[in-house]
């Protein structure tokens, strides 16, 4: 395996592992919320109710949206997709822009910034990858020796 299909296989498992991370913790510790979901039915379980001057927010309504938004409409499910994207890119033998590394490595500084601790330091690698691996300049491989291919 290429410098640079491993360097992106490796930045594609640490995406995987925090957005899987991520939602399993989240389902762990938010348990009833979610499942709250299913008994309320799944069609607007999460409703947006913007103020207007009216009622309150209710501290259940404001748990279930906190829950909503740190669950599947956080950033888990795009980091997934995108290192999806990546592992399948790093197969193809196809070079993955450095911008993208350098997005994933600038968002993860300012999340872990904001919210310590976190994980979210762990996505300053995967970016650092991302960004190397579109540095490297793969050569193409050379035969061990004249013997296994005669002029």
């Amino acid at each position: 395996m290429n410098t640079r299909k491993k360097m992106l296989r490796w930045a594609s498992g640490i995406m995987v592992f925090l957005g899987v991370g991520h939602v399993s913790l989240l389902a762990a510790a938010a348990w009833g919320d979610v499942s709250g979901w299913a008994d309320r039915g799944l069609w607007a379980a999460v409703p947006l109710a913007l103020s207007d001057g009216g009622a309150e927010p209710t501290v259940d309504s404001l748990r279930n949206e906190l829950t909503f938004w740190a669950g599947p409409g956080s950033f888990a499910v795009p980091l997934i997709l995108l290192a999806a994207l990546i592992w399948h890119l790093a197969g193809r033998g196809v070079r993955v822009p450095p911008a993208i590394g350098w997005g994933i490595a600038a968002w993860c500084a300012v999340g872990g910034t904001l919210l310590v601790p976190s994980p979210f330091f762990v996505g300053i690698v995967a970016g650092a990858l991302v960004v190397g691996a579109a540095r490297v300049r793969e050569r193409p491989e050379v035969p061990a020796s004249r013997e296994e291919h005669p002029v």
